[in-house]
């Protein structure tokens, strides 16, 4: 699996009511986010999460933080408030330290398959344990990720931001949130 399906599968799971990395800005805001509930470097965007169609109530990944050529289990629950139906988007952000990897936007409907997922997603609560292969060629690093997900007219599914650093130790990893 490529490093940018891996952040895609990752982030569809939080989509889907669970964990993983989109984006939508040009810009990462990390420093008034909060924390996802869960054993996750996921935060959410600093914004109103009041209107989300999607409440991300748990997140863990295992190891965490995500490890270049090892197994990444994602394990997520969350409740869709209204059915999301074709034509939701995500705008995804990938950023290498300063450097820009990835700024695009995606067709959720699309993505979510990479977590054995499918639109429609009916309302009601969801929950999904996803395992995804990370490419050891994942050079070491910090990695910003921001994803903002909304529906085909714009409103708010959910927005996270994760930073994760690659090649150092987990000691590291958890000084850069």
């Amino acid at each position: 699996m490529k490093f940018s399906t891996a952040c895609v599968a990752a982030m569809s799971v939080s989509l889907a009511s669970a964990g993983g990395w989109f984006g939508g800005s040009n810009q990462i805001v990390i420093k008034d986010a909060q924390k996802v509930p869960g054993d996750s470097p996921l935060e959410f965007c600093d914004s109103d999460h009041s209107n989300d169609i999607i409440k991300i109530e748990n997140v863990d990944l295992l190891p965490n933080p995500p490890e270049s050529g090892a197994e990444l289990v994602i394990r997520a629950t969350g409740t869709v408030f209204e059915r999301i139906e074709e034509g939701a988007y995500v705008d995804i952000v990938v950023k290498y330290g300063l450097i820009r990897l990835l700024a695009t936007r995606a067709d959720l409907c699309e993505q979510i398959g990479n977590v054995d997922l499918k639109c429609p997603i009916e309302k009601g609560v969801l929950s999904i344990t996803k395992s995804v292969d990370i490419p050891k060629e994942v050079p070491p690093g910090t990695y910003n990720v921001f994803a903002d997900v909304a529906t085909a007219e714009g409103k708010p599914i959910t927005c996270l931001q994760a930073t994760v650093k690659f090649g150092g130790s987990k000691q590291d990893t958890m000084g850069d949130l």
